[in-house]
Parts: structure tokens; sequence; C-alpha cells
């Protein structure tokens, strides 16, 4: 008699989703890359709390995808502590030197903020957000967490088939700067997949940085060598500029979608975008429409943009303008928005409403401990490799996320000095009752639609997480038109569909990279059971935490 299966073995093989979820009653870390969740996991499974998993897990994503992030770059992150509670927001993006504004770069030529180069960086975030973590939530030192990641960067690990495709793409940028091209080529090339990559300088730096804690950074040699680079490049950074700078603890906003709530960081991020957008969705049956179908994709594209006409019209440094974050957040306000979505007709020139008043370039992770402390954490160099430029024998790049201020005076992302721009760079959490996720899906402007998909996918459509991320995705990433990007495995007569109704669609591949890549996980506080999950558009993994010893 042959081998025969069961329904319930053909029902598992049949499944929507490609990999499982990780399960398990204790800690669990999703990363972008295995090395990553694997160094977080260990500093769990030696007491450490999220937090200080978190930190490690970010620590050695800055080795292991250098593109993308690093210490050079800034961070942003929601926590929710068992011990209280509640749930707390971090800001720790940096703000422009004092010397640059509107006027030096006019009289320099720009018409617009220059994509790399020397002013196009501002002050880095991420290893303070690294202390305010670890002072409030963690149980660890900074140099036990950065441990694994020294020893990675030091010894070298081999590079890995998502990052490895990218890296080719920026060789041009890195030679163009000597310390750049000596940090990340090899022989005047990218390393290639599965080749040994070593950053010594990097392990260097990160050395300081477990000695002396931030102020190595923003005091310390550290900050010697970036003033250095900065003169030496005309850039206008100075000694009170790093300093002085202090990331920040900031209330979460949130919005209801169906019966769950759903939290953001507040601007300067973009992360409002995701709330009104899961705001004007929320006017539409999109279950009654069905998962992936011409109507619920159309609503999607249209609150979409509606949303980021929003965000680019008011949204800015909330200390340099009052912004209308309760305006924009009202279901008032989306249920008259909602108006403006024609379900038979794509709307190629959608302007900002009048509310009541008041980069394959970013990586996201994301972290639960047996406790059930959960940390979201995001963390960039904006556009890939960011700057382009990199500090006498640091290892790091620095970013370029001053690329995202305006040099038009009259926006609320006008540049400034002391000023934070906009950022695109955005962690997320969501709760009913007993059950929270922690999610995020990076990919500069991406973001906010990514998470506004991926939620629909939860409550709308009864996704566990995992499925929830990898299901298909669209993304529209300009501003104005009608042009939208959508993976293969939406289905071609849908988009035949949405092309009649004037959407301009483009497919791409089953699992593109342009979607942008998501990491998850989840509390059942009721069963006591977590949850991880990590997209397939990315090199990563959630690897959950051995059991301890008895």
């Amino acid at each position: 008699m042959g081998f025969q299966m069961t329904t319930g073995e053909l029902e598992a093989q049949d499944r929507g989703q490609a990999r499982s979820m990780a399960i398990s009653r204790y800690g669990i870390v999703a990363a972008e890359s295995p090395l990553a969740a694997q160094a977080g996991v260990a500093v769990l499974e030696r007491g450490g709390t999220a937090a200080d998993a978190a930190v490690a897990a970010n620590a050695m994503m800055g080795v292991v995808a250098p593109m993308s992030d690093g210490i050079g770059g800034d961070l942003f992150a929601l926590v929710y502590d068992v011990k209280t509670g509640k749930l707390y927001g971090l800001n720790a993006s940096g703000w422009a030197p004092t010397g640059l504004n509107i006027e030096l770069l006019k009289s320099k030529g720009f018409r617009a903020m220059p994509e790399h180069g020397i002013y196009s960086v501002t002050v880095p975030g991420a290893v303070d957000g690294w202390q305010k973590l670890l002072e409030r939530f963690g149980r660890k030192k900074l140099a036990d967490v950065l441990a694994p990641a020294i020893r990675a960067a030091q010894e070298g690990f081999p590079v890995t088939e998502m990052v490895g495709a990218l890296w080719p793409r920026y060789v041009d940028l890195l030679r163009a700067s000597e310390n750049a091209a000596q940090t990340y080529l090899i022989s005047d090339r990218a390393p290639r997949v599965g080749e040994i990559f070593r950053n010594p300088d990097l392990a260097w730096s990160y050395r300081q940085l477990a000695a002396q804690g931030r102020d190595a950074f923003y005091k310390g040699d550290i900050a010697q060598r970036i003033l250095e680079l900065s003169k030496r490049h005309g850039g206008t950074m100075t000694a009170k500029d790093l300093a002085d700078y202090s990331s920040e603890w900031v209330q979460p906003i949130s919005t209801t979608y169906n019966d769950w709530t759903v939290y953001e960081l507040p601007p300067n991020g973009q992360g409002i975008a995701a709330l009104e957008m899961l705001n004007l969705m929320e006017n539409f049956p999109l279950v009654q429409f069905g998962f992936g179908s011409t109507r619920a994709l159309h609503v999607m594209i249209e609150a979409k943009k509606l949303a980021y006409a929003d965000l680019m019209r008011y949204i800015g440094d909330p200390k340099s303008a009052k912004l209308p974050v309760a305006g924009l957040l009202s279901k008032a306000y989306a249920k008259e928005r909602a108006k403006l979505i024609n379900m038979d007709k794509a709307n190629c020139a959608v302007d900002a409403g009048v509310p009541a008043a008041a980069g394959d370039d970013t990586i996201y992770l994301s972290v639960v401990d047996r406790d059930g402390n959960m940390v979201s954490l995001i963390q960039s160099n904006f556009q890939s490799f960011g700057s382009g430029l990199v500090a006498d024998g640091t290892g790091f790049v620095l970013h370029d996320r001053g690329a995202l201020f305006s040099l038009d005076p009259a926006s609320p992302n006008a540049l400034a000095p002391h000023k934070r721009p906009l950022h695109t760079i955005i962690p997320a959490l969501m709760q009913k009752g007993d059950v929270r996720i922690a999610f995020g899906i990076m990919g500069g402007w991406n973001q906010s639609q990514a998470h506004a998909q991926f939620v629909a996918n939860v409550v709308d459509f009864k996704m566990n997480i995992q499925a929830a991320l990898e299901a298909p995705r669209f993304t529209k990433q300009t501003f104005d038109g009608c042009d939208v990007q959508m993976e293969g495995r939406i289905a071609g007569n849908v988009r035949a569909e949405l092309d009649a109704k004037g959407h301009k669609i483009e497919a791409r591949g089953a699992f593109s990279a342009l979607m942008g890549g998501g990491q998850a996980v989840q509390r059942d506080f009721a069963a006591g059971v977590n949850y991880g999950a990590s997209d397939p558009r990315k090199d990563g993994a959630a690897v959950p935490e051995l059991p301890p010893e008895k």
C-alpha cells in the first residue's frame, strides 16, 4: 500500500504562506539577519530584556547590513513595558547642524537638498537611543550587548544573499570617498555573496562605545573624527551640535481599526499617514470585497494617496511648528476625505485636505521577551550607504537623513538649524484584548502603506503574522500620478481591472524588494505564548530563545 497524506496534511501543504511562525513560551527576536536575531536571543538567554536584545540585534545589523543601517543613522522605537502596562515611544532622530540653513545651500547653488555628501548629514541619533533604551528598560550594560557585534565585525561574516545583491549598486558612491572605499570594498569591488567581509574599524568604534557609553560618540574620539570629516568636506557641524544632542521619549499616537488599536510614533515620522490610511479604509467593507480583490486594492491605493497628500502638506518637526495631528487622526475628517474615493476611477491628482487646526535603506526588528516586554525598533542610514562618507577609522557611514528637508521656507519641513527632518522610518504596535503585535516594514515611503496592508491582513482577512507579512503587496512611492507597483502574485485579471480604472499598474516579481521587508512578534498574554514572523523578502529569521536550564 502506497503512502497517502491525510486531509489535514494536504491542507497544511496548500496553505498560503511559505514558512511557519516561530512559537515559544520564551523570547523571540525577529530581524532581517539570522546573525542579528541570534545576537538578540543570546542576550535574552543571559537574562536580558527585550530592550537589551533589541540593541544587540541592531548593533549586529550595523555589521552585516552596513548599507541599510548603523551608528551613523537615526532610530525610532516603541516599547511595551509589562511592569507598568504602558507603551512608550522613543524618537532618536538627529537635528541639522547649527550652521546648516537654506541660505547657505542656495548660495552654493543647490536648488534642492543634496542626496549625498556632507550637507545631507544630520546628527546621528541611534547611539543615544541605544543608551536611553538600556537605561530605562534594560538589565545589561552596553558593553554586554555589543559583544556579539564586536566579534562579528572583527572576525568577519559571510555576506548574505539580499545584502550581496544590494552592495554592487553603490560601488560608485563608495569609490567617491577614499574612506568609504577602504571600509566597504574588497579590491575595489563589492563583497560577493558568501564572501567573508570584515570591518575592524567598526569593531573599534563599538569598543569605544562599550568602554565609554554614548559619550564616546557625541563627545569623545568618535565625535572628534566626525568633526574632522565635516570640516574637511566643508560641513558646518560643531562639537556642540553633537554634545548637546539627546533623543526623547514621546507619547505614541493611535487610532482604532475595527476592534484593534494601532499605535505609531508621532511626527516627525510618517506613521501618522498609516493611521490616516486605516481611518479612510475603515469606511469601506474590505472584508466583503475580499483579500486581493480589485475593489479592496483600489480603496487602499486611493486611501494611500489621500493620506500621503496630507503627510507632505502638514508634517514636519513638531518642535518647529504646530502640527494638526488630532485633526488628521479624526474619524470625522477621514469620513469626509473618504468621500473623495471614486470606486470607478483612480484619482491621479490628489490634493491635501483641511483638517481641524491643532530607501533597501532601513532595517526593522522586533523582540518579545519571556515576560512579555516588547520592542518595535527601526533604524536607518536613509538611502543605502547614506551620505557616502566615513570618518577616519570609524567603520560606519554617516547617514543622509538631511536630504529629506525642503529648501522651501514655507514648508513645515523646511531646513533650519537644530531642526529634525520629516522621517520615513516608523515602528508600530497593535493590540486587541490580551494580544499585542509589534511589527514594522522597512522601505522608504513604502512603510506607512505597508503597515496599513499588514493591519488589514490581520484584522480584516484573519491572517497570522507570518501570512500577513508574506501576502502580496502594492506600493506607490510617488506623491502624484497613478503609477502603482504590485507583486506578480496579485492576479493578472485584478491588475487589468485596476488599469481599467485608471491606475497604471507595473507588475513586479513575486516577492519584490520594492515592497520592503518586515518583521513581527506577537504576545498572547492569556496563553503566555509568543509568536515571531520574518518576511521572505529579506535574509532574516524569527529565532526563539531556548528554555532556560533549571
